[in-house]
């Protein structure tokens, strides 16, 4: 920068001349609406309003000017920078007002959606299947009864003809109830749904047509076909003039309903302690009919190519169990049958593995759905 010279014309002085000033107004203005972000201004600021930017430089150049040429070209490069000033606000402010506008719709939330984001819940299909096998029975008349899981040894076998030294009493089949101090409490996890015949025999008036859905506990190991936890339906009918054929004709129905229509039954001769004659129910194959019974050709994978599948067990109630619940064995007679609730459902639904209905894997019960 050179000393004041009186001499000096500020004309020739590039940087100060009205032109050169003005275009220097105007790339800077042009630049600030070009501006597209709040990134970009800020370059812009820099470039045309910071200390090294052409305006700043050129206002340096007005100490050197004689007195006389100084007040014109200060208002001159003044008056740029301050309108270049003010257009570097007014960008600012609307290109905020523009970011701000754009997060409210880019960020927003609404607190109504979203509506699915948790998946749809599913019953268990043992839970299902239970419900729609006590609801054929209740459409024959029956009532819904039910009972405590951890029973009276009573209950659960003396009642029930099941002699002190029968080996379901022992712990092979049994889990059986500490006492206090670690001795016997006359308790069990319940192996079969019948105590609650002895407790509906005991708590309803006669006549009594009940079933009984419920879990059961047995020492079994956990493996395709069998579990230590598994669920009954127990069916239970004390009447006056009950034979077997009103059994039979309840066990069609069932199958009917449940498996479809024509499907043969058949009984098989058992033991129960708690029924007198005792019976295995068997249903014919209701995926071949029959038709694989010695056709090799042709085999059925759900029945073994036997043609039938055993479904249960039923009988006549043994009088000794209506004289325990107090039943006057002379007027009345019942009879008695026990469905598996897991075998049902591997026969109606195509359930291999026993696991699969009880590890919990929401996989399996999701295609269940909510089936009521």
């Amino acid at each position: 920068m050179s000393a004041p010279n009186n001499s000096y014309d500020p004309v020739e002085v590039n940087a100060l001349h009205p032109d050169e000033v003005a275009r220097m107004r105007q790339e800077a203005l042009d630049a600030i609406a070009r501006a597209s972000s709040l990134e970009e201004l800020k370059e812009v600021r820099i470039a045309h309003a910071g200390d090294r930017s052409p305006l700043a430089l050129a206002n340096r150049e007005i100490g050197a000017l004689p007195p006389a040429a100084r007040a014109d070209a200060g208002r001159r490069v003044g008056g740029a920078r301050r309108e270049i000033s003010e257009a570097l606000k007014a960008r600012q402010a609307q290109l905020e007002d523009e970011r701000d506008a754009r997060v409210l719709v880019e960020e927003a939330v609404d607190v109504t959606l979203p509506y699915d984001r948790i998946p749809h819940g599913s019953r268990h299909p043992l839970t299902t299947i239970g419900e729609r096998m006590a609801d054929i029975f209740v459409g024959m008349g029956f009532e819904i009864a039910e009972g405590p899981e951890v029973e009276a040894e009573w209950y659960n076998f003396d009642a029930l003809n099941f002699l002190p030294d029968h080996p379901a009493r022992t712990m092979q089949d049994t889990f059986f109830v500490a006492g206090p101090n670690g001795g016997e409490s006359g308790m069990v996890l319940r192996t079969h749904t019948s105590p609650v015949q002895v407790r509906a025999m005991l708590d309803r008036e006669l006549p009594v047509y009940v079933v009984v859905p419920g879990r059961t506990f047995r020492t079994d190991e956990l493996d395709a076909t069998h579990s230590p936890v598994f669920h009954q339906l127990e069916g239970l009918v004390v009447d006056e003039g009950i034979t077997l054929a009103h059994l039979r004709g309840a066990i069609q129905v069932f199958v009917e309903q449940m498996f479809g229509e024509g499907l043969r039954t058949r009984m098989r001769p058992s033991y129960f302690p708690f029924t007198e004659p005792s019976a295995e129910v068997d249903m014919e194959c209701f995926v071949c009919r029959g038709a694989s019974v010695g056709n090799p050709d042709a085999p059925c994978r759900t029945c073994s190519s036997e043609g039938w599948i055993e479904i249960g067990g039923c009988g006549v109630v043994n009088p000794r169990v209506l004289v325990a619940a107090g039943v006057d064995t002379e007027r009345y007679s019942g009879w008695a049958f026990g469905l598996g609730i897991e075998r049902t459902l591997m026969f109606a639904r195509g359930v291999k593995d026993m696991h699969d209905m009880v590890e919990g894997d929401v996989r399996f019960t999701a295609a269940f759905g909510m089936e009521m």
